[in-house]
């Protein structure tokens, strides 16, 4: 056979779909009732074709995600515990959270570091713990997840000084392959359009890479939180690698894939009608998965509100084996690869995202642009006007202002604090406050329960 099946359909323009979609309208406006524009100043079509793709390669992850739990460190021996348990049972990859030093052998004692990935989030700056790590363990294929622009801006101040938290991070870079991570999930959970995060994620990067010489982009990672709009978030992270790699060639650096650590968001959780959120965060795992992630570690849907349980647990983990062994998300980094909407959202979301960072190093840079309070604002601006579309229900979260259950109470389960709490300490800059969109309302109803 000379021809296929479909050779003898002609192809539609466009045009022709426009004209067609303008038909069944029944001259009602198109571009009032089918266009509707994004918080990035993006305009969404209700079509894409062939015309509208931008093919830009590139660098996916050549290996499956891995699946991570995450474990805070209070008691070593539990915590090792808790590791070996989730390993046995699916977990590929595992972070270690930790306010103070700790017992590192104890920690890892039965831990495969060769087919386990090992990611430890230290909120505390201390270079001999870090050698005393390094002469006692290979640390190559552990992540460190040091980042100290991050928490300035995060809690508004250094861990000791700008001088001495470089120099410590210069004397830790020099121990560890993976010393940096960007914490780019900070702005999304405050409130940041996608164009901003990436564009301050980006800047935040490139702030190490003028600081320290060109050879430290090896040792950067990212970490990133993923919200509820599914296709936009999966073109978020492929608009990020492609900015990384364009950047990387600015600097003539060899290009090395970006290596994506990702979290479902926290601004959209909910402590009313509490198992949706499970329904959020598989969306927003499946978004990241598709997105490109190396590194996916689920949000428990009650973590918001109660302290770490088994259950809570054991379903975020289960969450991931499900979408990786049963619903056909295996080496899934490369399914979204000709998706006229996605590669279009992709290149736009990376085209806006490119002239705020422009902006960002004309006027000083990242760590200028905090301390004069300029990103602090911007995001604020962001998070204001989201809010106000969440108060007018232009932004819904189920449960909590659409079909809500007035006979849901929830001031018993209650077993942590899920509010944003004010700080009465002094700070060096403004800091960048993560907060949920769903709190004013929680409040009141908490109030009027009986």
């Amino acid at each position: 056979m000379t021809k296929y099946l479909f050779d003898d359909f002609k192809g539609t323009t466009p045009g022709a779909w426009k004209q067609r979609i303008q038909v069944d309208l029944k001259g009602a406006d198109y571009n009032e009732k089918l266009l509707w524009k994004t918080n990035e100043g993006i305009t969404i079509k209700p079509f894409y074709t062939k015309e509208d793709r931008k093919n830009h390669a590139i660098k996916l992850p050549e290996k499956d995600f891995k699946i991570c739990q995450t474990i805070k460190i209070k008691d070593e021996l539990k915590a090792n515990a808790f590791a070996l348990k989730s390993i046995s049972t699916g977990a590929t990859a595992i972070q270690f959270i930790a306010e103070t030093k700790f017992d590192f052998t104890i920690l890892l004692k039965g831990v495969n570091l060769d087919h386990t990935s090992i990611y430890f989030k230290l909120n505390f700056l201390e270079v001999d713990f870090i050698k005393d790590i390094a002469s006692k363990i290979n640390t190559g294929t552990i992540f460190f997840q040091f980042d100290i622009l991050g928490n300035l801006a995060e809690t508004g101040n250094w861990y000791y000084n700008l001088k001495e938290d470089f120099n410590q991070l210069k004397e830790i870079s020099n121990l560890l392959e993976n010393p940096i991570v960007i914490n780019a999930d900070l702005y999304q959970n405050a409130g940041a359009n996608i164009t901003q995060q990436l564009a301050y994620a980006l800047a935040h990067a490139n702030e190490y890479l003028n600081y320290f010489d060109n050879s430290i982009a090896d040792k950067i990672h990212f970490q990133f939180a993923v919200g509820s709009n599914y296709f936009h978030e999966i073109a978020k992270l492929r608009a990020f690698r492609l900015l990384w790699s364009s950047l990387l060639n600015t600097y003539k650096i060899k290009e090395k894939e970006a290596h994506l650590f990702v979290q479902p968001s926290l601004r959209n959780k909910t402590i009313y009608d509490y198992n949706v959120n499970m329904l959020r965060t598989t969306s927003e795992c499946m978004s990241a998965v598709l997105g490109s992630a190396n590194t996916v570690s689920n949000l428990p849907y009650n973590a918001i509100f109660e302290n770490a349980n088994a259950f809570g647990e054991r379903i975020s983990k289960n969450q991931l084996l499900i979408l990786q062994q049963e619903s056909g998300f295996t080496n899934a980094q490369n399914f979204t690869d000709g998706s006229y909407y996605i590669e279009t959202l992709t290149h736009q979301f990376a085209e806006k995202a490119l002239p705020i960072f422009k902006q960002i190093e004309k006027g000083g840079g990242f760590l200028k642009q905090l301390k004069e309070g300029n990103i602090q604002k911007k995001i604020k601006e962001s998070a204001v006007r989201e809010e106000t579309q969440f108060q007018k229900e232009e932004v819904f979260l189920l449960g909590t202002n659409l079909q809500v259950s007035k006979d849901d109470v929830m001031k018993n389960n209650i077993t942590k604090d899920p509010f944003l709490k004010k700080r009465n300490i002094k700070t060096l800059i403004v800091p960048i406050i993560k907060k949920r969109l769903a709190e004013k309302i929680e409040q009141k109803r908490l109030q009027q329960e009986k």
